[in-house]
């Protein structure tokens, strides 16, 4: 039996974002029950028609990792209200088919969605807003559970990095959960 792959796209380019470190957290409960893998997209340029096709080199990576990924775990902030800037424009690229022939490469992936944030709402906004785009754009996603993590700052040890406490074990749920998600999608 093949291993799962999961590609885990970040909302945030900041090397040490909240986020990021959610990302490589969920990385570790996963373990070795799977592939997990960041996406690294800071170099895809923003979004023009006018380069679509032949699609820049960037844009050209990060779909072939999308398309050889059995699921898609979303790490993302809420700026706003709202998922980030980046996160849309990659969204818009993956979005668009990639040739005449071959259709957009998240028709049909399963997706799971976490943030963590520094305010009281955690991102439960701007998850819902992903949610839109992606059932849009027909990804299958797993709407239960999600990990929401408000004050994100009382979870961070010493030296400022991430140390999960009461989100532990709703972190391992939902890897758990979205494991299964995948297998049965």
């Amino acid at each position: 039996m093949k291993k799962t792959k999961i590609v885990a796209i970040v909302g945030s380019l900041r090397k040490d974002s909240f986020n990021r470190q959610l990302a490589l957290a969920a990385q570790a409960v996963i373990g070795e029950r799977a592939d997990f893998e960041l996406l690294d997209y800071g170099d895809v340029p923003l979004f023009n028609e006018d380069l679509e096709y032949p699609a820049p080199a960037a844009v050209r990576r990060v779909r072939e990792k999308i398309k050889a990924a059995d699921g898609v775990w979303f790490f993302t902030p809420e700026y706003n209200h709202f998922f980030t800037g980046v996160l849309k424009n990659l969204l818009d690229w993956l979005s668009r088919p990639v040739s005449a022939s071959e259709p957009r490469v998240v028709i049909g992936k399963p997706a799971a969605i976490s943030g963590a944030t520094p305010g009281m709402n955690g991102t439960a906004i701007a998850q819902d807003h992903l949610v839109t785009l992606i059932s849009f754009l027909n990804m299958k996603v797993m709407n239960a559970p999600r990990l929401v993590i408000p004050h994100v700052m009382q979870q961070l040890n010493e030296t400022g990095k991430l140390e999960l406490t009461v989100s532990a074990p709703y972190l391992e749920k939902q890897a758990d959960a979205f494991l299964d998600f995948i297998q049965n999608s």
